[in-house]
């Protein structure tokens, strides 16, 4: 199924499938049973772009924490659960937007079922989550080891858990640390289920490994209309997640808004600080996410000139100075000390045009 064929799922207060627009969601690394740190940091993630926040449920603590986590937040809660269907419970009567299990780790029938019945009262949706770490051993028996048709059948099997205590509100999670196979798996889960997907590579790593394997993985997926919310699994800040999601998104064409930075890889030519320039235009810019524009760092005259001509606003850099385009019009020369000044006053002029 592409994206505009799958089944619409109500989250709180966002709508995924359908068509609708591909969420970003990230996951808190605070400790859930202690309120305010997990609310400050979800608090920060909706401030980067977070469109859905999941958060670690454990202990009946955090069950309970959930209540006064979601009075101070403004983003759907998922709560996620392993083992214990008591916790999914009461992560949902503590006001959990959404949960994620594994069917095959809750135990027996008769406790998923109690998780399905409370579900189905409230109207909560289920994500059903597989991983490659966690597959069935007759799975690994089968197939030899984790696989892509290994995924897709574990996860299609705890779907059908679900869907046999008559519950279909669900979306359904198959990742893999190995982003060849997790792309495969999205392909021929696709063609056999019009359920949303939530699409992410689990595991990435850190910042730059994490990111490198997100951002292929996450193309090959979505490129192909496959995925309703995605998540970058980095092991790091959380809000670094969601900045990389976005810039996926936006390179994708699957989301506008904001400002794209483009400088250049700098040479023996470049005679200003254009690295550390071009990162300090990086932040500035997300100081103006609702601007949509090109912003355009150059170093040198060889494509400096051309390059910031083609972008909304841009600086080419000469010798300790650079010139200053707007829409392909030379505003100035600025000196080099005063470039990211002369970079925020048109970025606030433009800003004031906006009518909100």
């Amino acid at each position: 199924m592409k994206r505009d064929e799958t089944r619409q799922v109500r989250i709180g207060n966002r709508v995924i499938g359908g068509g609708n627009p591909i969420l970003i969601q990230s996951m808190c690394n605070t400790k859930t049973e202690n309120v305010r740190e997990t609310v400050e940091q979800i608090l920060a993630l909706e401030r980067a772009g977070c469109e859905i926040i999941r958060i670690a449920v454990p202990t009946p603590e955090a069950a309970r924490a959930l209540g006064e986590i979601k009075k101070q937040i403004h983003i759907p809660l998922v709560a996620d659960i392993h083992f214990n269907y008591r916790l999914a419970i009461a992560a949902m009567e503590n006001g959990a937007d959404k949960i994620r299990i594994n069917p095959g780790n809750i135990g027996s029938r008769e406790r998923v079922k109690a998780v399905v019945d409370c579900a189905r009262e409230r109207g909560i949706p289920i994500r059903v989550g597989v991983n490659g770490g966690s597959l069935e051993k007759s799975l690994l028996a089968k197939y030899g080891g984790v696989t892509a048709e290994g995924l897709v059948e574990s996860a299609l099997e705890q779907v059908a858990v679900i869907e046999d205590l008559g519950y279909d509100n669900l979306v359904i999670s198959i990742k893999s640390s190995d982003v060849l196979m997790c792309v495969k798996a999205h392909e021929l889960i696709a063609r056999r289920t019009d359920y949303p997907l939530h699409v992410g590579i689990t595991e990435a790593g850190t910042v730059t490994a994490g990111n490198i394997k997100s951002a292929i993985g996450l193309a090959l997926i979505l490129n192909q209309g496959i995925g309703d919310t995605i998540r970058v699994s980095l092991t790091g800040d959380p809000v670094e997640e969601v900045k990389s999601a976005k810039l996926i998104l936006k390179t994708l064409g699957l989301r506008k808004g904001g400002i794209e930075v483009v400088s250049c890889p700098t040479c023996g030519r470049t005679c200003i600080d254009l690295i550390g320039l071009a990162g300090k235009a990086e932040k500035l810019a997300e100081e103006f996410d609702d601007l949509d524009l090109k912003l355009a760092v150059m170093g040198c005259v060889v494509n400096g000139p051309g390059e910031a001509r083609e972008a909304d606003l841009g600086i080419a850099g000469g010798v300790g100075e650079g010139l200053l385009f707007r829409k392909g019009e030379i505003l100035r020369k600025v000196p080099e000390d005063e470039l990211l000044d002369a970079l925020r006053k048109e970025l606030e002029a433009l800003h004031g045009k906006i009518v909100f």
